[in-house]
């Protein structure tokens, strides 16, 4: 009897698991169109690509009328440095392309509008003093 209710626990939380990732998947949706934002390739966390998301969008709607790649990608590398430690690359624009070494969890390829953007963390080691 023991065993069958540890099993129906187990049953249940797995349901209940499987609920709230399909509600986030969802919720990520909506503010991906929300946004107008489609990710190309990711192994970034949920929450940093939002803070991506958020910071391009609310740069690309500050810009007068012409995108200013060079601000775009300046804005988010320091928004990405001062948050989240050294070493983050940007690269932004409406054709480009890349091949790049980066830190596990630490890449986002994404587009807003018509506007690519690759954003992406490398280590920083010291150097060596002789």
């Amino acid at each position: 009897m023991e065993g069958s209710a540890e099993e129906e626990l187990e049953r249940r939380s797995k349901f209940l698991s499987s609920l709230i990732q399909k509600k986030k998947a969802i919720e990520q949706e909506d503010q991906h169109d929300y946004l107008n934002v489609r990710v190309r390739a990711s192994d970034m966390p949920l929450a940093l690509q939002n803070r991506a998301f958020r910071c391009a969008r609310d740069h690309l709607d500050s810009m007068p009328s012409k995108l200013d790649s060079k601000r775009l990608a300046l804005a988010l590398k320091k928004e990405f440095d001062s948050s989240y430690g050294p070493a983050w690359h940007c690269i932004v624009g409406t054709s480009f392309g890349s091949y790049v070494t980066h830190s596990i969890g630490g890449f986002l390829y994404f587009s807003i509008d018509k506007v690519y953007i690759l954003l992406f963390k490398t280590a920083v080691e010291p150097l060596e003093q002789s």
